[in-house]
């Protein structure tokens, strides 16, 4: 008899830590972690996958596991999984690999995420400067909508997608990965000015053993050795995809990745039931267990014909993707600008990070006016389905960037009034969970900004 609906091809059961799973997750890419399952072109199958941080953080009302977070595990990802075409030969280095979403959403059982801010001594995040302090929401999940007890007064529908999908990389572009971001991390505070803004620490995330989990391959064993100290860690996105929080990458829609390795070895992890463009707090999606149901396409010598080279090497190509037909609608929205001036007035050259930072502050403390902190305001802005653009990047010498948010996830009205409201607004509590700030960096303040 046929058979119809998705073959599970990497189950996971949550009340498992990473490493007691049927089959073994992996945090680093590297061309020698083997494939754990094989699928092929046109079939329906089933991947499963835990939070990113594997468990770890906790529906429990504190902030405590947000703070003394392990960065060196994230993220947890199902795979690698080898693509094989109708005749059951593998994917080759060079074809396009087209990965379409046909259905996904949180395990059953496990209706529930978080949304977080990192201590800044710990990752931090974009705002880190402003929001040192570890920050925790959870979420409630109710079909579509999701709700927070700590962030009381909003309610909205989910854009659920994964925030990792990618290929395995080639030894050759796991070598310009390694070089590239070590001099980033080596040298960026003596060029890259930008750091002096943005203040993300640390500037790269090294190869590094502590955290490290390679699937098949045994921890303390000569390879796992070798292949942990060369193993890129899974955090930026890349020309492989890999971590690139695409929100709109959700149901119905379709990723090409570039191959570089035979079989493709494709991993997904990093549910998020929604997240803003941008996931400006790190944490910031609304981060969760889930599912795929995905089909695969093998476009033979694809990576030729679709992707041009931005780089010294052929190997230097992004994936493109295409949107699905399905997503929350919503017809009215409050904008807010900012440009490259940063907030001690200093002027950058046509710098869109800047740009979208001064947008987002401004959100920020706009919306606090309506009875909610600012804490408040970064977690929700991080991951309500509000939508980031570089509006201008060629008017000298300030780049425009907007950030939009739906009025309607809010139930009071938040826009502009001729008379201003007379007396204290609605006050919104609880807050979100929170943890002090013990560290000794200097913290950026608006001198013009509310208190």
């Amino acid at each position: 008899m046929e058979q119809h609906g998705a073959r599970l091809v990497f189950p996971i059961d949550v009340k498992k830590k990473p490493w007691e799973q049927k089959l073994p997750l992996h945090n680093r890419w590297h061309p020698d972690i083997p494939p754990v399952a094989e699928v092929t072109v046109g079939e329906l199958f089933r991947v499963e996958m835990v939070d990113f941080s594997g468990g770890r953080i906790t529906k429990e009302y504190s902030a405590e596991d947000i703070k003394n977070a392990d960065p060196s595990i994230v993220h947890y990802l199902s795979g690698p999984i080898r693509v094989l075409d109708e005749e059951g030969k593998p994917a080759q280095p060079g074809d396009l690999l087209a990965v379409e979403i046909c259905n996904l959403g949180p395990l059953p059982g496990d209706e529930w995420g978080f949304t977080a801010s990192f201590d800044r001594e710990n990752g931090g995040g974009f705002l880190t400067d402003h929001f040192p302090c570890a920050t925790k929401a959870i979420w409630y999940f109710e079909g579509i909508y999701a709700y927070s007890p700590q962030i009381p007064g909003v309610r909205f529908p989910g854009l659920t997608h994964p925030g990792i999908v990618g290929t395995a990389p080639s030894r050759e572009l796991l070598n310009i990965w390694n070089e590239r971001e070590r001099e980033v991390e080596e040298n960026g505070l003596k060029h890259l000015k930008l750091c002096e803004v943005l203040h993300s620490r640390p500037l790269a995330n090294l190869p590094s053993t502590k955290g490290c989990h390679l699937g098949k391959i045994q921890k303390g064993t000569p390879e796992w050795e070798k292949i942990a100290t060369e193993a890129a860690r899974t955090i930026p996105g890349r020309e492989n995809g890999g971590n690139c929080d695409i929100k709109n990458l959700s149901r119905g829609s379709k990723v090409y990745l570039p191959v570089f390795i035979e079989g493709a070895n494709v991993s997904t992890g990093d549910m998020h039931f929604s997240q803003g463009d941008g996931e400006i707090a790190f944490c910031g999606a609304i981060e969760m267990s889930g599912f795929l149901e995905l089909k695969c396409e093998i476009i033979k010598g694809g990576m030729k014909e679709y992707l041009t080279p931005m780089g010294p090497t052929l190997l230097h190509v992004n994936p493109i993707f295409e949107i699905g037909p399905v997503e929350p609608r919503f017809s009215e929205w409050l904008v807010f600008e900012g440009i490259s001036v940063d907030e001690s007035g200093r002027q950058h050259f046509l710098d869109a990070s800047v740009a979208y930072k001064r947008a987002v502050l401004n959100a920020i403390d706009y919306l606090s006016k309506f009875g909610y902190s600012k804490e408040q305001m970064y977690l929700l802005l991080s991951c309500c389905p509000c939508e980031g653009r570089i509006s201008g990047i060629v008017d000298s010498p300030n780049a425009v960037a907007t950030f939009a948010i739906p009025t309607s996830i809010f139930d009071q009205d938040i826009r502009p009034k001729t008379k201003v409201p007379v007396g204290p607004r609605l006050v919104r509590t609880p807050d979100v969970l929170k943890c002090t700030y013990d560290g000794n960096l200097p913290i950026t303040k608006n001198p013009s900004a509310m208190t």
